[in-house]
């Protein structure tokens, strides 16, 4: 077998893999909007009447008409005559006149002919139920106004969004108590090698815990995938192309870590060429680490080569397992990542050409004029099968492939796990 075909920049690979795949996202589900919480919606969500449905205070005090505090100063007070209290959670039994004001409390409805709040501060008792104003307000004034928020129709959420808490408090406040989502598509992860074994058992010399299977099916987890286990297939051609096989009759992704290096050894390439057409798309990405990366589509769904080492199989799963979950999901194009200014302690070597991804640890490194934190980025230097190289790491830096190194003390952006 060829040792790689010719290497493909990161971006033109995940292209290549994106634009071979069906324009098909997974099923929908009904779920509760309190267990919808990192789940991505499948249509629009609408507000089915305004927000707020009723003029509202925004703080404690008096509801008055704004027009008899105009004037009102400390020196010379205005005079209203305390009617009553608005009750919170009901509706006011009675309408302010001129010269009139209700005692409100915050969130309480304003009553008729009310347009806007003095802050209890701002008052004084007054001899004969009455008030003093120490300070005018302008009509709307410390007031939330009926459909402030939202309006009766307008879309709240829109398709394709993933829920976040603010969205499960959004849909709580509406009465929407059901979201329509996608079902989560389901992620096959198989790890090859003979030198493996589970986790959860002693082994001996020349033998490895499978760390790649579990820290995969973590990412495809907050990637919002299901991650389906296959365990661990031995390195035997037919047994391998059974177990793929099987995990793509059965999932809508497939991720076979290890093997994908050029060697007697690799399999993995034939396997996934097995599955069906159009098969291999990319063998080699022009990426550190992860070079030895294999993207296809096999009759309609993403299979994905990952090399065995932990480090890189995680960096390359970040950079094309993600996207393809994301586009299964049917969210809309990525927002901001999460990213971190910094400044380099040191230089970063690169080779010319090669786009390199590098684990950094932050430090807190004092204030900047502004009275913002400045964070020093300190490179992890560590071979991609240390997993703990990443452990150890805040973050990812980027070198692009036109640059030979990143210099010390250069401000870098660092993407955050």
């Amino acid at each position: 077998m060829p040792e790689f075909l010719k290497l493909v920049a990161p971006n033109e690979a995940l292209l290549r893999l994106l634009q071979a795949l069906p324009e098909k996202t997974s099923d929908e589900e009904l779920v509760d909007a309190i267990d919808a919480l990192g789940r991505v919606t499948a249509q629009a969500v609408k507000a089915p009447h305004a927000l707020p449905a009723f003029s509202r205070s925004s703080m404690d005090g008096f509801a008055v008409r704004a027009s008899d505090t105009f004037g009102a100063s400390e020196s010379i007070p205005g005079f209203l005559t305390v009617v009553g209290e608005v009750p919170m959670g009901a509706e006011p039994a009675f309408a302010l006149q001129p010269g009139q004001a209700a005692l409100i409390h915050t969130g309480g409805m304003l009553p008729d002919n009310a347009d806007a709040v003095v802050m209890v501060e701002q008052t004084e008792q007054a001899p004969g139920g009455e008030i003093s104003i120490l300070k005018g307000v302008a009509a709307g004034e410390n007031v939330i106004l009926v459909g402030e928020d939202v309006i009766a129709g307008q879309t709240v959420i829109p398709g394709g969004s993933r829920v976040r808490p603010a969205e499960v408090g959004g849909c709580m406040a509406l009465g929407i108590c059901q979201l329509r989502v996608f079902q989560k598509p389901r992620v096959g992860i198989l790890s090859s090698g003979d030198e493996i074994i589970p986790p959860d058992q002693e082994p001996v010399l020349g033998q490895v815990r499978n760390v790649n299977t579990y820290s995969l099916a973590a990412l495809v987890k907050e990637a919002g995938g299901e991650p389906v286990l296959y365990g661990i297939v031995p390195d035997k051609l037919e047994i391998m192309k059974a177990s793929a096989a099987k995990a793509l009759a059965e999932c809508q992704v497939v991720v076979i870590t290890a093997g994908s290096s050029a060697s007697a050894r690799d399999m993995t390439a034939e396997v996934i060429a097995s599955l069906g057409s159009p098969g291999v798309l990319v063998h080699g990405v022009n990426v550190r680490p992860g070079k030895p990366t294999i993207l296809a589509v096999c009759d309609g769904k993403a299979v994905i080569g990952l090399p065995g080492n932990p480090v890189s199989a995680l960096v390359i799963a970040g950079l094309f397992v993600v996207p393809v979950i994301r586009r299964l999901l049917g969210e809309q194009a990525d927002g901001p990542r999460k990213t971190c200014p910094a400044q380099l302690s040191l230089n970063i070597p690169s080779q010319a050409g090669r786009e390199d991804w590098i684990a950094v640890k932050l430090t807190a490194s004092g204030l900047h004029g502004d009275g913002e934190e400045s964070w020093t980025a300190e490179p992890i230097f560590s071979k991609s099968n240390l997993i703990f190289s990443l452990v150890a790491a805040d973050g990812l830096v980027r070198i692009p492939p036109d640059a030979t190194g990143l210099e010390a003390g250069e401000r870098v952006q660092v993407f955050l796990f």
